[in-house]
């Protein structure tokens, strides 16, 4: 790699953590009295108004997180305690995604001009970035269509036909995702169309046609562009060229048998993309819970010069990997050694999201490890992606708030903050625990078949979130390092309380279930209790017995999926649905989690006005 294009890398690593801490910024309209940004305060003014939400603190704080950290459970809680309708909270969340895709593609066109007038990278790299992002604005007008086809339209009436044998009656109807050999797919490229009261399967290609017809125009603009440019910096224009053609051919397929085949193709192609510039395209799901339809994915994620790794956390990792499995897993030596095998190969990519389209106007990872294809997976392995400097940045800017100190206590949050602002280089070992911990842990234990077999009453999801987390956990509990354990414990505790909050967030409820398995360790230990109120006790001999927990709760986990049980089976050992939602069965942690609710609905969006942000900035 030339020296002008290490130099140019860093120059828009920079310019995209700017625009981040500028974005983070604006929570000052509702901190600080003296910031001024009348523009800003115009643009939230009008979509206010749009919503028919007063302009209170309140209000304004839940658009603000809409705009500057893309999740909506804040925005929706707002619109529903005026009792909208469903209809109406559908309407207002399809505003909230079009006012926010509108002001993220403005600002990264702009970050796209800079680079162009700039001549950073060079000029094969700058095509292909204009190429992504036009088709990112394509995706983006799609991603509306596609929301609500299925999740406000198809899913509903999924629901209210079948209740909870959705998935029974998909499988017995044959419309869940099938490959060639009509063997069911753990995941879906294609959509439900009811004709004459019957439900049928239509690819893409087949339902939005115009979406994939534009983009198909543009990909193959891209190529065309592409070939007649030399990229003597990365070698990889080859590389990028055949990913391309593999995405025009997937998005295109019409047959439904063909398209896990034709998707798996654009996996093997993008694992062959090595570049610090990475692409982004349509690899996992989230808010379709019955065919696990893939999200319309579409971004460019840039490395991190610096090129940090993860070298302690994926030690820790084999050794914890190795030693469980020889107590567990000696008959099951294929899936020792394809896991071994992904764990060697793995592709880390730290650094940013530089621009993001479609879903992801919905929300941006923290972190990522994919293809989940498991068979693509075998032959190639997997990439993981964190962004750890965006989440730092985030948590920095984010406003104190009244509920996390009613909740955590004082001492608790200094401690946290001591981290976030005065320890940044800690933050990151933290960081590598907790997040980069939890791709590797999704790895782990898995064979060919395992989501599809154990995903039988639609809720393996809800069991793999903590599957990872607690995997990098209980390596790290094997490998312990006393400079980070006290912050990794308190991150652990703040965690779990706080996937309280997506209780009523359907694409994120595997992390809400995750949470309340979480509150059941943390209660059972004595780290947490609740009586009208909540009480944290960190010292060493709770910490001890918390280890103890998460160690025999694991061991038992990885037979779990040894033996390719049903998630649900795991899962209702410590949850049950009431009313919709799941549940802790554990009276005391169910009582904590009823009040934390109620707690983040009244107060959640409240400024704490008792500490100031300003001593800590």
């Amino acid at each position: 790699m030339h020296k002008k294009f290490k130099e140019d890398l860093k120059r828009i690593y920079i310019l995209v953590s700017q625009n981040q801490r500028k974005l983070g910024d604006y929570y000052k309209l509702i901190e600080d009295n003296g910031y001024q940004n009348e523009k800003l305060q115009d643009y939230i003014d009008e979509f206010l108004d749009e919503c028919e939400l007063t302009h209170s603190k309140e209000n304004t704080m839940a658009v603000l997180s809409r705009l500057i950290n893309l999740r909506d459970e804040q925005f929706v809680q707002v619109i529903s305690k005026n009792n909208a309708s469903q209809k109406e909270i559908q309407k207002k969340r399809s505003l909230g995604y079009l006012w926010a895709k509108n002001f993220h593609l403005k600002a990264q066109e702009e970050l796209l001009r800079t680079i162009c007038e700039e001549k950073l990278l060079n000029e094969f790299y700058r095509e292909l970035l204009k190429g992504i992002h036009q088709i990112g604005i394509v995706m983006s007008d799609w991603q509306y269509d596609w929301n609500e086809h299925i999740i406000d339209n198809i899913n509903p009436s999924l629901k209210k036909e079948y209740g909870d044998n959705v998935i029974e009656f998909l499988e017995k109807n044959t419309l869940l995702e099938l490959d060639e050999e009509k063997n069911i797919a753990d995941r879906a490229y294609s959509v439900l169309v009811k004709v004459n009261e019957k439900y049928q399967v239509k690819t893409y290609a087949q339902f939005f046609k115009d979406d994939v017809r534009k983009v198909s125009f543009l990909l193959k603009e891209l190529i065309k562009k592409l070939q007649k440019l030399e990229d003597n910096d990365t070698n990889q224009k080859d590389n990028y060229i055949y990913y391309f053609q593999t995405l025009d051919t997937a998005f295109c397929e019409v047959d439904r048998y063909k398209l896990l085949k034709r998707w798996q193709e654009v996996d093997r192609a993008w694992m062959s993309v090595t570049s610090p510039v990475q692409v982004g395209h349509p690899l996992e799901y989230y808010e379709d819970h019955y065919r696990k339809a893939v999200a319309l994915e579409w971004d460019v994620r840039i490395s991190n010069p610096k090129n940090l790794g993860a070298n302690n956390t994926l030690k820790s990792i084999n050794y914890m990997y190795k030693k469980m499995f020889d107590d567990i897993g000696k008959e099951k030596k294929n899936i020792y050694k394809r896991t071994k095998e992904n764990l060697d190969r793995i592709q880390l990519y730290i650094g940013r999201p530089a621009f993001y389209y479609a879903s992801e106007f919905n929300g941006l990872f923290s972190a990522q490890v994919v293809p989940n294809d498991e068979q693509v997976s075998k032959e190639e392995g997997k990439k993981i992606f964190a962004f750890a400097d965006n989440i730092l940045d985030i948590q920095k800017s984010k406003p104190f708030l009244k509920i996390s100190r009613i909740v955590f206590g004082e001492e608790f949050l200094r401690k946290e903050r001591e981290l976030i602002f005065k320890k940044e280089e800690l933050w990151h070992k933290v960081y590598e625990v907790s997040t980069i911990g939890h791709e590797f842990g999704h790895i782990l234990w898995l064979d060919d078949d395992s989501e599809i077999v154990m995903n039988k009453s639609g809720v393996f999801k809800n069991i793999e979130e903590f599957k990872a987390t607690t995997g990098g956990l209980v390596a790290f509990f094997m490998s312990e390092n006393d400079e980070t354990k006290e912050y990794v414990f308190y991150e652990l505790i703040k965690r779990a309380i706080g996937l309280i909050a997506w209780r009523k967030t359907g694409e994120v409820e595997p992390y809400y279930c995750e949470g309340l398995i979480h509150l059941k360790a943390l209660f059972d230990c004595g780290v947490l209790d609740f009586k009208d109120k909540v009480t944290i006790n960190t010292n060493l001999e709770k910490y001890k017995k918390l280890k103890i927990w998460y160690l025999e709760t694991y061991e038992k986990l990885a037979v779990h999926y040894l033996a390719k049980k049903d998630a649900g089976e795991f899962l209702e050992l410590f949850t049950c649905k009431e009313d919709g939602d799941y549940l802790p069965r554990d009276g005391k942690v169910k009582d904590f989690v009823e009040y934390y609710w109620e707690l983040h609905q009244k107060i959640g969006r409240d400024l704490d006005d008792e500490t100031k942000k300003s001593d800590w900035v």
